[in-house]
């Protein structure tokens, strides 16, 4: 038995965790079934993205259009004050795969925490004509990054592309999942909301002894 003496870090998911999901707020606003559609349903994120570019593609959005139904919308209850917890106590960053062109309305009333996010790609008429991910499975590889530079690493999220980045952690937990991804990922401990989660967060910084 030894003490693990490295400094910590947490990486949380983005969206259905901090904010309401982007996409299924565009689709209460415009009526569009199928933009409802978001990784907890749909674990291919290629597949997922290729749904939505059809879909504005179809009925004409551009990202103005989506940007003003953003600029409507504000963190969940409890979320800031959570970041600001987390940020008391360790190193926070955010990983997600939404877009840092969604994301600028968002900074501010977060509190401008560390976001790493993927971008879109749009024409002169500013009409998304598809996406550049930051780096391929990015969720799991910069949680390993932080691993290889010396720090133990918590990592949360609620749908399915959040579970590389939990397996790849020192702790991985899941946040108000759908009972599907608890179901196909049972090892992960659930957390069902902010309290619990600073549950989790608290045994993982007092956990010093590795066997």
């Amino acid at each position: 038995m030894t003490h693990d003496y490295r400094p910590t870090f947490v990486a949380s998911d983005l969206e259905g965790v901090l904010i309401p999901e982007i996409w299924v707020a565009v689709a209460e606003k415009t009526g569009i079934k199928e933009l409802t559609l978001t990784t907890r349903e749909i674990a291919d994120y290629d597949e997922l993205m290729s749904i939505r570019l059809r879909c504005l593609t179809e009925h004409n959005l551009k990202l103005d259009d989506i940007q003003q139904v953003i600029s409507t919308m504000e963190p969940l209850p409890g979320a800031v004050e959570l970041i600001q917890w987390m940020r008391e106590r360790t190193r926070f960053v955010i990983i997600t795969d939404s877009f840092y062109e969604f994301l600028t309305p968002f900074n501010a009333k977060l509190g401008f925490p560390t976001i790493f996010a993927h971008s879109l790609k749009l024409d002169r008429d500013g009409a998304v004509t598809g996406y550049q991910l930051r780096l391929q499975n990015g969720k799991r590889k910069a949680v390993r990054a932080l691993k290889e530079i010396g720090f133990r690493v918590m990592a949360f999220g609620d749908s399915y592309n959040d579970t590389p980045m939990l397996d790849e952690a020192d702790f991985g937990a899941l946040f108000k999942p759908p009972a599907n991804v608890v179901a196909d990922f049972p090892q992960f401990p659930v957390a069902n909301d902010y309290t619990g989660l600073k549950a989790l967060a608290h045994e993982f910084l007092r956990m010093p002894v590795v066997m």
